[in-house]
């Protein structure tokens, strides 16, 4: 979780995984995939919220508090830059393994 912490205070303050999974009611691995998901889902064509949801399971509504915790969709655009100077799809795609690895994927 250090790494998407570290992301996610670089975009808003007072945000790290496990007090957002504790405002949302989720757990910290479910925000770690939901993070992931919406970090992927920004850089790909169509909506953001649509595409996460499809790809987490979770609901839009769900993901869309997640977004304003983080600081919104500006918060989100720059996470999403982040992760792109940090390695693009490698970085997403090493979060995506982290979070799959947590729930038993892989």
């Amino acid at each position: 979780m250090g790494l998407l912490d570290g992301l996610l205070g670089q975009v808003a303050e007072n945000v790290d995984v496990k007090n957002l999974a504790a405002k949302v009611g989720l757990t910290p691995e479910q925000i770690e995939s939901a993070v992931t998901a919406l970090g992927h889902a920004h850089i790909a064509p169509g909506d953001t919220v649509s595409t996460a949801a499809a790809a987490t399971g979770l609901s839009a509504e769900t993901l869309q508090q997640i977004i304003g915790h983080i600081g919104g969709e500006g918060a989100l655009a720059r996470f999403a830059s982040l992760l792109g100077e940090q390695g693009g799809d490698g970085l997403l795609g090493q979060l995506g393994s982290l979070a799959g690895g947590l729930f038993g994927k892989g």
